[in-house]
């Protein structure tokens, strides 16, 4: 994918990894119609991408994604009806299934405002970065609506505990960036010029690692959500097997043995 050139948001290699920001600055990097299904279908097509090891989802000119926008979306859906309002809201919530099903490792390089779907985005996403100015907030409450939106109230609890998320849905109040990282939504806090080029480096990292392992951890770490403990173990003495098959198995092997840094090649 890399020729490739979307309409709807921004797109650039870096090396083996991808690095996406939303478009429209000046307006905070908003969502629309166009760029949901843009997204969505990037994110299925990096199912067979290869020469795509890792991404970034980062932000544009301070701010991560205000959302949904005000007049290009959620005025258009006053005038839906409800099978037209449930085909937006399964088209929503397809490109999180897509990020989590996608097998490269995904990080959210978030500075200033990261809101509404925006926010969705971020924690759908394997890593995050943020900056002391990010400011989060699922604010589907303060529009109306519920605060189960695209996966929330699965999602959200597991990272950062129910009582926390029910707050944060009920209220739709900002999550402060130090909060963020209290709590686990953010690994860490970096200055905000330093941010993408940290999320790169790292994203690099995992590049460089052995991308066969890493797509069967992402597997697993969404799998093992529905199996019982002894399930889980099953499944990863299964999934560790299917490793030991790998080719970079026996490179790191080879390497410790040479006493060298292994060189894995994602087979």
């Amino acid at each position: 994918m890399k020729d490739f050139k979307p309409q709807h948001f921004n797109w650039r290699m870096d090396g083996d990894v991808a690095v996406i920001t939303f478009s429209r600055p000046e307006r905070k990097n908003p969502i629309t119609f166009e760029s949901y299904a843009e997204l969505r279908d990037t994110f299925r097509g990096l199912t067979d991408a290869g020469d795509v090891k890792a991404v970034v989802f980062g932000s544009n000119a301070g701010n991560f994604c205000s959302g949904g926008d005000v007049h290009d979306i959620i005025g258009p859906l006053l005038e839906r009806d409800m099978k037209g309002l449930l085909a937006f809201t399964r088209m929503t919530g397809d490109l999180v299934k897509a990020m989590r099903a996608c097998p490269q490792p995904v990080v959210a390089a978030i500075d200033g405002v990261c809101v509404g779907a925006g926010a969705m985005i971020a924690l759908f996403c394997d890593v995050r970065l943020g900056t002391p100015q990010a400011k989060t907030a699922f604010l589907f409450t303060r529009v109306g609506l519920a605060g189960c939106d695209m996966g929330a109230c699965a999602m959200l609890p597991r990272v950062i505990g129910q009582g926390r998320a029910a707050e944060l849905l009920f209220t739709g109040r900002t999550m402060s960036a130090e909060e963020g990282e209290r709590w686990g939504f953010f690994n860490r806090l970096v200055a905000p010029d330093a941010l993408e080029a940290e999320a790169v480096a790292f994203a690099k990292s995992l590049a460089a690692g052995p991308t066969f392992a890493h797509m069967m951890t992402k597997t697993m770490l969404g799998q093992e959500w529905s199996m019982s403990i002894e399930q889980a173990i099953e499944a990863e003495a299964q999934a560790q097997a299917i490793c030991m098959q790998t080719g970079d198995f026996r490179r790191a092997y080879e390497a410790f043995v040479a006493k060298q840094k292994p060189r894995f090649a994602g087979n």
